[in-house]
């Protein structure tokens, strides 16, 4: 076999590799959808900048605010809580004196977090998820009224809502964003698995039904990225200290949680009892 021939067999294996890798990657892409909407955010920071300099705030401002899709499914979620919610309302938050104040670190804040790389966050939640599920949602960072961060819609429409803190970095944005990603990449095959276990009998399937609720150490790790990574290191340190609990206590709560589903399967614990019981689990992260 000439020189020749051997270089073109080894451009023909490295070629052939590079197309598997290739044809893999593409399939992996393809599992993931993020539309990532500012919108709201952009609306809420122009009159607030219009107000920083002493501008009139036009009833276009108002309606470029209200009907961007983040704010609609705001009000759609905050309904469904039975949570009162008005235009009006909204305007009196967007005029206070207390958010004018932060126009300044809300638009950094804001200019930090696009920078975030969240499709390579779902690549890492990939890893850690089952071969047939996809991560399908829309990440919607919000200045509002309330501070807290969700998701929402999980099988129809999934959309993460984060409250645009000054005090979480573009870094930390991303590992909240990976860490609801897989949350709902995980149920997106909720269906399929609840048909593989369909068929067992019924201890048996609510002990795999409850075992589907303990995904919050899963989901640490995928938005982590490894093992070696630490997952807690843009937290608050609330939740770093509750963090070291956990993993302090780790021994102890797993063998919890190994009783719990032993009392269930031996029939132990039925019907609200295992409600209550499961719930116990539910701390300030997630059991």
């Amino acid at each position: 076999m000439t020189s020749r021939t051997i270089c073109r067999a080894c451009l023909s294996h490295l070629l052939g590799l590079f197309l598997v890798t290739a044809s893999a990657r593409a399939q992996e892409t393809s599992r993931i959808q993020i539309h990532t909407d500012f919108s709201e955010a952009d609306a809420a920071l122009t009159i607030l900048e219009k107000r920083n300099a002493s501008q009139p705030v036009k009833d276009s401002d108002w309606q470029a605010l209200f009907i961007t899709e983040p704010y609609q499914r705001l009000k759609k979620r905050e309904a469904a809580m039975h949570r009162e919610f008005t235009d009006d309302d909204f305007k009196k938050f967007i005029l206070s004196d207390e958010l004018l104040k932060q126009c300044g670190a809300l638009t950094r804040t804001v200019l930090d977090w696009e920078k975030a790389d969240l499709h390579a966050a779902a690549m890492r939640d990939l890893q850690y998820l089952p071969a047939e599920s996809v991560i399908r949602t829309k990440v919607f960072p919000l200045i509002k009224p309330m501070h807290n961060s969700f998701v929402f819609d999980v099988e129809t429409d999934p959309a993460i809502f984060l409250y645009v803190d000054p005090s979480v970095s573009s870094a930390a944005f991303e590992n909240t964003v990976a860490h609801e990603m897989h949350h709902i990449g995980l149920s997106s095959v909720d269906k399929l698995y609840d048909q593989k276990v369909a068929s067992l009998p019924p201890a048996a399937s609510s002990v795999a039904k409850w075992m589907g609720a303990f995904g919050e150490g899963e989901a640490m790790l995928a938005a982590a990225g490894g093992p070696d990574v630490d997952p807690v290191a843009t937290a608050s340190q609330e939740i770093k200290d509750n963090w070291t609990r956990g993993m302090r206590d780790f021994n102890a709560d797993l063998e919890k949680v190994s009783d719990f589903f032993l009392q269930v399967l031996n029939g132990k614990l039925q019907g609200d009892a295992i409600r209550q019981k499961g719930f116990d689990f539910f701390g300030l992260q997630g059991p």
